[in-house]
């Protein structure tokens, strides 16, 4: 009987061990077609947004992926007239972050830029948010994450 394969830790999780954060590992793509499993929907994943303000500099908003961001709100929450995202060139040595692997626990651990968290995942007692790398995710209680990182929880995505 062959071994259940166990995942490599990435950085992002060996972080939230050290500092004894429960989580859990995953293995998912969300922006493939059929990568997700059964149990998991697309509204439980959120997406990291790099975004610059006119005041501040860098800032983080995270959404689920099903969900607009509201540059206008989140200027508003952050001190700022305005917001705008970081172009994909200028990703990595903003955040440290190529497009798809950018994540709040890494980025506050280095780099510490502000960090909202839409409020509607305070309705979920679990979100999924990357793990650092393409393709790796880690599940978490969404105030367990947002104190970690310091997070406010704010309305920044976009309302019919």
């Amino acid at each position: 009987m062959a071994k259940k394969q166990k995942l490599k830790k990435t950085l992002v999780d060996q972080i939230l061990d050290k500092a004894k954060i429960e989580h859990s590992s995953l293995a998912i793509n969300a922006l493939e077609e059929g990568g997700l499993p059964l149990n998991i929907e697309r509204s439980d994943i959120y997406k990291t947004l790099a975004l610059i303000g006119d005041k501040t500099g860098p800032i983080i908003g995270i959404l689920p992926l099903t969900e607009h961001l509201s540059e206008k709100k989140l200027a508003k929450v952050s001190g700022n007239k305005k917001v705008s995202m970081i172009p994909q060139k200028d990703l990595q040595k903003t955040t440290g972050y190529v497009h798809g692997a950018n994540n709040p626990v890494g980025i506050w651990q280095n780099k510490k830029f502000p960090i909202f968290i839409d409020n509607i995942a305070l309705e979920h007692d679990l979100i999924i948010c990357s793990a650092g790398e393409i393709g790796r995710s880690i599940q978490i209680a969404p105030r367990l994450l947002g104190d970690f990182v310091h997070a406010q929880f704010v309305e920044i995505r976009e309302i019919n």
